[in-house]
């Protein structure tokens, strides 16, 4: 696999139109009435329904979107059953020609980094997870970030670095000033420079950066800074995140971002708005229609702008 991981990325937004990430996050209360179990029915009961429902995700959305991004921690919750069933997930969205972002914050130092590169980055058989992409936390320093670095420079695989989130404390070590730069403004600068030799076709390196639509300000100070950083925007949507906020993310080409929408769209059957209209049977369709509903938003902003 010789085209980066940016590249293809961007290669995804501009085939389906999209800027939109679905993420799978599978939460037990949350399911299908027909996808529904008891409360103590086993984990590998719970994990084939998650698998059942993830895959029911990924068939509603594919074609209208570039990227789908599993969170790891609903599927560690069920042991290995439900790491088998995240494993099966993975695999089934690149059957659906979907890229993946493993969302999993991962990082250590030393060979322990490099040992979670290894597992997760790379897509099909190129890891044993095979994904194309991973979330991962910065706050180990540089040498923490090296090995993933290294690992998708072989692997034309991605991270997705956490800058500036998109929940109410990040501030607390996010926003921290020393030396004159607070927390988030100085890994934005070490992402800035690990992608500077790493720019593909599109202008973007491997080393993404997480930053939240929660915090629109700081939105377009970053992606000014981080001209070569492919930005992961959560908060669209249940956090509270509007499609007038992420407009800084993305160039002028509208390039650059995704934004990801999890239970807003995965669980959209729920949404006043699609209850009546497609309630618990017809879960897919509400899928697909919330899917639309988010691309013709974030459309229409980029359109604007």
């Amino acid at each position: 696999m010789s085209t980066s991981f940016s590249d293809r990325l961007c290669q995804q937004v501009l085939k389906t139109g999209s800027v939109t990430c679905v993420g799978l996050d599978p939460r037990k209360q949350s399911l299908p009435a027909g996808l529904q179990l008891a409360a103590d029915a086993p984990a590998s009961d719970w994990a084939n329904g998650f698998e059942v429902f993830c895959k029911g995700v990924i068939d509603a959305v594919a074609g209208k979107v570039p990227v789908v991004k599993p969170q790891a921690a609903f599927f560690e919750q069920l042991g290995p059953a439900g790491m088998q069933a995240l494993h099966a997930v993975i695999e089934y969205a690149h059957q659906r020609d979907l890229l993946t972002i493993l969302d999993g914050k991962r990082n250590d130092i030393g060979s322990t980094a490099e040992a979670y590169a290894d597992a997760y980055l790379g897509a099909g058989s190129l890891s044993p997870w095979g994904s194309d992409s991973l979330t991962v936390s910065p706050y180990l320093g540089d040498d923490s970030l090296q090995p993933f670095v290294t690992v998708c420079d072989q692997r034309a695989a991605g991270i997705f670095v956490l800058v500036k989130t998109s929940n109410p404390g990040g501030g607390m070590l996010q926003d921290r000033v020393s030396e004159g730069s607070t927390v988030y403004q100085a890994v934005a600068s070490q992402l800035e420079s690990l992608n500077a030799s790493r720019r593909g076709e599109y202008g973007f390196g491997p080393v993404g950066a997480v930053v939240g639509a929660t915090y629109p300000e700081q939105l377009a100070e970053l992606r000014e800074k981080m001209p070569g950083a492919i930005i992961l925007i959560p908060g669209f949507g249940a956090q509270g995140g509007a499609a007038s906020d992420v407009a800084a993310g993305f160039d002028a080409r509208g390039l650059g971002a995704v934004v990801n929408s999890s239970r807003h769209i995965i669980f959209a059957h729920k949404r006043p708005e699609f209850a009546e209209k497609y309630g618990d049977s017809r879960w897919q369709e509400a899928v697909a229609a919330a899917t639309d509903q988010m691309n013709q938003q974030l459309a229409g902003v980029l359109g604007a702008s």
